[in-house]
């Protein structure tokens, strides 16, 4: 299949960061979309100095990144990309594992190719760690795959194989029910190494809420094992059978 890719960055007051990281990728991919979901903090202005290359997506007010999420790969789609790398705004992240994700796709091009992070990196926080084990014990339960880093930002898509996006929350949750409607299609998903920083906790730019965001993830995962039960399993089980008789 001719192969066309991008990378997309959500980004929600990363003014800090999101300059760099934009360059940086630029060095690893010349098509880059930006999704200001809602920036009150000049990440706007920063982004407008920028190359060319960049197409930039931006409203007010703020709506979560699974929103931004959506609307970076409908703009994808629009412009005729066939996969998309997303990778997170706040730095976390080394642009030059770009080719090693591409590298994959190109043995794997209809996969979803998850960068995985080394969850006991310094200054990893501690909720990440525990949230991050959390979300891959619901993914396994609700798809039976085993998955090191379901939160993941870091991650190569491809466009075609996106299930659901009209269905997907517009919060942190959304990168989690992204891997999960693609695992109910019967979408192979494969795991790579990729780096990452974490910086002091005092430089440190999260928005993620523990307590609201832990109980939507929780309710979410409620949902997901009952659709599980009743769409989910059947689907696998069809399609085992389905190669059975090939």
């Amino acid at each position: 299949m001719d192969k066309k890719l991008c990378v997309i960055i959500p980004t929600y007051n990363n003014v800090q960061t999101i300059g760099k990281v934009v360059q940086d990728v630029l060095l690893f991919c010349p098509q880059v979309i930006v999704v200001d979901d809602g920036c009150t903090d000049g990440t706007l202005d920063v982004l407008n100095t920028l190359s060319q290359n960049i197409q930039i997506i931006s409203y007010q007010p703020n709506r979560g990144k699974g929103h931004a999420l959506v609307a970076g790969f409908r703009k994808a789609k629009e412009l005729g990309f066939t996969h998309a790398i997303t990778i997170d705004a706040d730095g976390q992240h080394f642009a030059d594992d770009i080719p090693q994700l591409i590298g994959e796709m190109e043995k794997n091009p209809q996969a979803i190719i998850v960068g995985c992070r080394n969850l006991t990196e310094k200054n990893m926080p501690r909720q990440n760690t525990f949230a991050n084990r959390f979300s891959n014990f619901w993914f396994r339960l609700q798809t039976g795959i085993n998955l090191s880093d379901t939160q993941s930002g870091y991650r190569l898509y491809t466009l075609s194989s996106l299930r659901g996006l009209n269905l997907i929350t517009s919060r942190y949750e959304a990168e989690l029910e992204l891997l999960v409607f693609a695992a109910w299609a019967g979408v192979q998903m494969i795991s790579v190494p990729v780096k990452v920083y974490y910086p002091p906790v005092e430089e440190r730019v999260s928005h993620f809420r523990p307590v609201y965001d832990f109980v939507r993830i929780s309710i979410l995962n409620t949902i997901l094992c009952v659709a599980a039960f009743f769409y989910g399993f059947p689907r696998r089980l069809a399609r085992r059978i389905k190669r059975l008789f090939k």
